[in-house]
């Protein structure tokens, strides 16, 4: 669930060449996944290898970059909080553009295209062009970092739900935490980190329990993985005293204290770690 691609220039593949053909290319949407190289599905590992063009973003992990052929060309176009290298609209028009060049194009995103990954965004764009464009599911973050976690999304007596959210928006929040603190569910927010102490207080001021069981993911399914576990009145106090940064999940909900019982990943030294991921 980390990368650290540098950010290289839209303009540097402005002269990526196009294919000699009378037909416009293929763009795939494909989700990388959480982190881990071996949670690519079959689909999105041919996809990358068979791709005349590849734009990634931050979430694709530097193990997964490493899979891409060396002989085809790969652009960085990650966004972080309040930093783009590429803004979504540049990159609608490249695939566009490469795409009529008769180039077939993997748009790889972290996690899931259509889990807060504005997939539907780049699609609804290509298919208004007429491009031709295919979908490969990716295991979002919330299943596989708390998998790794030790962390069930739901549990018989526990969680009969799970829900997931966003705590970004382009203008403000609209949740109704009312809903929220009485759905039972386990709840995980995607990009929380600097809205932890707003969670917490309006979860809390809907009715749910104060002493309800939380946890930071951070870096999930990634060698370094971090868990920093408490309750949800202390949530804003976790992220600063322990620092946690992006990438990483808020999961709030009873099943966070299965972790005790269910962890696995981070019972694995460091070397055992990287095998897996090797």
């Amino acid at each position: 669930m980390s990368n650290e691609a540098p950010t290289n220039s839209i303009v540097n593949f402005a002269a990526v060449t196009a294919k000699e053909s009378l037909f416009s290319g293929k763009v795939s949407l494909v989700g990388a996944g959480p982190g881990d190289p071996d949670l690519l599905t079959l689909k999105a590992l041919r996809v990358i290898q068979q791709a005349d063009l590849i734009l990634f973003d931050r979430l694709v992990s530097k193990e997964i970059c490493q899979l891409f052929p060396s002989s085809t060309p790969a652009l960085y176009v990650g966004k972080a909080k309040d930093r783009h290298s590429v803004p979504q609209d540049e990159i609608n028009d490249l695939l566009v553009t490469k795409a009529q060049q008769g180039l077939n194009i993997c748009r790889l995103k972290g996690g899931d295209a259509f889990v807060f990954g504005r997939g539907g965004e780049e699609m609804l764009r290509l298919m208004q062009e007429g491009i031709e464009v295919e979908l490969v599911p990716g295991i979002t973050a919330a299943a596989g970092c708390t998998s790794y976690a030790g962390i069930p999304l739901t549990h018989r007596g526990l969680s009969q739900g799970c829900t997931f959210l966003t705590a970004h928006a382009e203008k403000e929040l609209d949740i109704r935490w009312d809903s929220l603190a009485q759905l039972d569910h386990t709840l995980v927010f995607y990009m929380g980190l600097s809205k932890a102490s707003l969670i917490a207080e309006e979860l809390i001021k809907s009715g749910l329990d104060r002493n309800t069981p939380a946890a930071l993911i951070e870096n999930g399914c990634c060698p370094k993985q971090r868990v920093v576990r408490g309750k949800l009145n202390q949530l804003d106090e976790l992220v600063t005293e322990h620092d946690v940064k992006s990438p990483a999940l808020i999961v709030i909900g009873k099943v966070v204290d299965l972790a005790d019982q269910l962890q696995w990943f981070a019972s694995l030294d460091n070397q055992k770690a990287e095998r897996l991921m090797a």
